[in-house]
């Protein structure tokens, strides 16, 4: 395998290379939130609203249960960048075995803990009656893939620290592309409603997790898995959880918060709870636009951060904020202007897309405020500070929210009002992050100095 697929970011134009990793990485996020629309639609208009409903119920608790664990493969990011960017391919090896043997670890228990907690916690959730079970069904369903859904993270994590963004991409295409085929035969065919879509969505799961290890296994450089060589070493399991978790408590942190808007939400009925889905549906494709430039920055500034260049970490800060910003306004506004049309591909039910509508008008005209806190987030993640955005974000999302809904919300029960808790807190968390962001740089240029005085 030759490195045409990798991007040496220590050197040259930032710009030109933050597109060549970030417009692959977009496209895989769009494709995969089309095959997850091509789920949701589907059991929208061939199962009916109750079990769009029952499928978007399910998304806050996934969420929380898989976000602490998949934040591990942020670790492994970071730490494979940074030796990546200091040419170290012994440590190379070291993270890339013992993030595949971690995934598939942490996939396993993932998957027992996600079969036996589904119906206790969705029905505490308030999940709505008439589209519970299928609910739990689905969720079950859902969590046996865990295993290869882990291994697939972990294991694209470690291509995108090295550039690599074309080829997860490419496997994405064809697993998403069975994906929508299974949906039509296990739907339509055999009407299996919810229990088919994420039939479906685990085989395709499988298909692309075989592709991404195929590709480690076939790399020359120091990142190629040998399965006999599968083991954790200790020091380098260490660093993945020291950076990982702090990323995956706070990836946690917010879907409580989540967890906590939905059980509002489903207190307005399953009409409302479907109208919500379809238009969470919608958003993601804003929302990951905005954060093929927070995975940019991540790797980005941790291939720097591990060269010792700490002033091109600030220029990758800028030129990502920049892109993020203008990719987040532009197609936020092209998704309110069109936000009719999008929300009638998911159900025909009018009460549906006007519920749908009122979630997108109040989140999208400020939707570039969430882009530009991830990557900070990630900024700070990738010159050491791992621990810090999840204290700013336990009290300026998380905190906000919660706050937001026994007072603000409580004296208004309104969906507009409940809404309104995204872009309030995504504001305050945002500033306080720049503000931590500057202060810890000065730092780290003095430092820099300090050594170069020394020599």
């Amino acid at each position: 395998m030759n490195k045409k697929y990798e991007i040496d970011m220590t050197q040259g134009a930032l710009i030109p290379k933050i597109f060549l990793f970030a417009l692959p990485l977009m496209a895989s996020s769009m494709l995969q939130l089309v095959f997850n629309a091509a789920d949701t639609i589907v059991v929208g208009r061939f199962a009916g609203a109750t079990a769009l409903a029952a499928v978007g119920a399910t998304g806050a608790l996934i969420n929380l249960l898989i976000n602490l664990f998949l934040g591990l493969s942020i670790g492994t990011n970071v730490l494979m960048a940074r030796y990546y960017g200091s040419k170290d391919d012994e440590k190379m090896s070291l993270v890339a075995h013992t993030s595949v043997a971690i995934s598939v670890l942490v996939g396993i228990f993932l998957a027992i803990l996600g079969f036996f907690v589904s119906r206790p916690v969705l029905t505490i959730m308030g999940t709505p009656n008439d589209c519970l079970d299928q609910a739990v069904l689905y969720m079950r369903i859902y969590f046996v893939a865990m295993p290869v859904v882990c291994l697939y993270n972990f294991g694209s994590s470690i291509l995108r620290a090295v550039g690599d963004t074309r080829r997860p991409l490419r496997y994405l295409a064809i697993a998403g592309v069975l994906n929508v085929g299974l949906n039509l035969i296990f739907v339509i065919c055999f009407g299996l409603g919810v229990a088919g879509v994420a039939l479906a969505t685990g085989i395709s799961q499988c298909l692309s997790a075989f592709l991404v290890v195929r590709c480690l296994m076939r790399a020359e450089e120091g990142y190629r898995v040998e399965l006999g060589k599968l083991k954790i070493d200790k020091a380098e399991a260490a660093q993945i959880f020291r950076i990982g978790i702090p990323a995956g408590v706070q990836g946690m942190l917010f879907s409580i918060s989540n967890i906590l808007i939905q059980s509002s939400i489903n207190s307005f009925g399953s009409i409302a709870v479907a109208g919500n889905t379809a238009a969470t549906n919608v958003e993601f494709f804003v929302y990951f636009s905005m954060n093929a430039f927070s995975q940019a920055a991540l790797s980005f500034s941790s291939q720097n951060y591990g060269a010792g260049i700490y002033k091109r970490v600030n220029k990758v800060l800028l030129d990502c904020q920049l892109l993020s910003a203008a990719f987040g306004v532009g197609l936020g506004l092209l998704a309110l202007y069109f936000a009719g049309v999008l929300l009638g591909l998911y159900t025909e039910d009018p009460e549906v897309i006007q519920y749908g509508i009122l979630r997108l008008s109040v989140i999208l005209p400020i939707y570039l405020t969430c882009g530009m806190m991830d990557i900070i987030s990630n900024q700070l993640r990738a010159v050491g500070f791992s621990l810090t955005p999840v204290v700013i974000c336990v009290v300026g999302v998380c905190g906000i929210r919660i706050l937001w809904l026994y007072t603000v919300f409580a004296s208004n029960r309104e969906l507009t009002t409940l809404y309104w808790s995204y872009p309030v807190s995504w504001i305050i968390t945002l500033l306080a992050e720049f503000a931590v962001y500057v202060h810890f740089m000065i730092k780290l240029n003095s430092k820099l100095k300090a050594k170069e005085n020394v020599a």
